[in-house]
């Protein structure tokens, strides 16, 4: 059992939770994640790793609920089962800093995308390398972490669906414009917006990394639950990733698999919606 300092909704449908995990800690790195159990017969749920304290031996998340077992994890207080980590191989820049301090780079996140995105952005602030970002969200109070995240940047844009802060529209009508500026760009949040985001940067010629968000279940690349196909060859986003290069990815394929137990996630969502209801009465 792990224990939990915080587990508090931040946004409309998200949580922050920090947990003591200085064993998960001690080694990571900006770009891993690790897979969380909310009880001992819950399921596995991937989650970035969004901050973390080395010294104190504290690890910070950020979640959506989005179903059952995140809808689980948002109702843990004081311990969860388990936390497995740091999985995943780090982010390409922070991992080689040194090969990338000359070079212009521009970050791209969409809702709680943002997540992954600030380690590292905050590691390549501390090492001399401030990059740009372009955030988006459906409405303003759905940018998450903006405090934050104005600290370690040298530029920071934002875009709205609503316009309720920002410009009015999507994180590629931004990009579109300033593209051609950066010589790497780096993308994290639903699939769809990663796809749009690579066909901008392609027409301009920016090598562009993605952080791949699959159906993910033992995190060892056993299961094969998280094949992507890159290049032409399947990868496997808990052990090869969960970055890889943009333009190589099969989009469509991955958008494809992330349907593959909508039906079940429904079924299980619809049982513990009923079992909250019982549980009040």
């Amino acid at each position: 059992m792990y224990k939990v300092l915080k587990n508090k909704k931040i946004s409309s449908g998200s949580y922050e939770m920090i947990i003591e995990a200085p064993m998960v800690v001690k080694n990571v790195m900006p770009g891993q994640f690790v897979l969380v159990m909310a009880k001992e017969d819950s399921e596995r749920i991937p989650l970035s790793i969004y901050d973390y304290d080395k010294e104190k031996g504290t690890l910070y998340v950020i979640y959506q609920v989005v179903g059952a077992s995140t809808e689980e994890l948002s109702l843990v207080k004081d311990e969860i089962f388990g936390v497995v980590g740091p999985l995943g191989k780090p982010n390409e820049i922070c991992a080689n800093i040194d090969d990338f301090k000359d070079k212009k780079v521009i970050y791209v996140a969409g809702g709680v995308g943002i997540a992954p995105v600030y380690p590292q952005i905050k590691y390549l602030h501390e090492h001399g390398l401030d990059a740009d970002v372009i955030c988006g969200a459906r409405s303003a109070d759905l940018l998450l972490i903006r405090n934050k995240v104005e600290k370690v940047v040298n530029k920071i844009s934002y875009a709205t669906d609503d316009g309720s802060f920002g410009t009015k529209g999507f994180v590629t009508d931004l990009l579109d414009k300033v593209c051609d500026k950066y010589d790497i760009c780096v993308t994290i949040g639903p699939m769809i917006m990663m796809k749009n985001v690579c066909d901008v940067t392609k027409k301009h010629g920016v090598k562009t990394i993605v952080s791949m968000n699959p159906l993910m279940v033992d995190g060892s690349g056993m299961c094969g639950a998280c094949r992507c196909e890159v290049d032409g060859k399947p990868k496997f986003a808990c052990v090869d990733g969960p970055e890889f290069d943009g333009h190589k990815i099969d989009f469509s394929l991955a958008m494809k698999r992330m349907n593959t137990y909508k039906e079940e996630e429904k079924i299980k969502w619809e049982q513990m919606k009923k079992k909250f209801a019982e549980e009040d009465k």
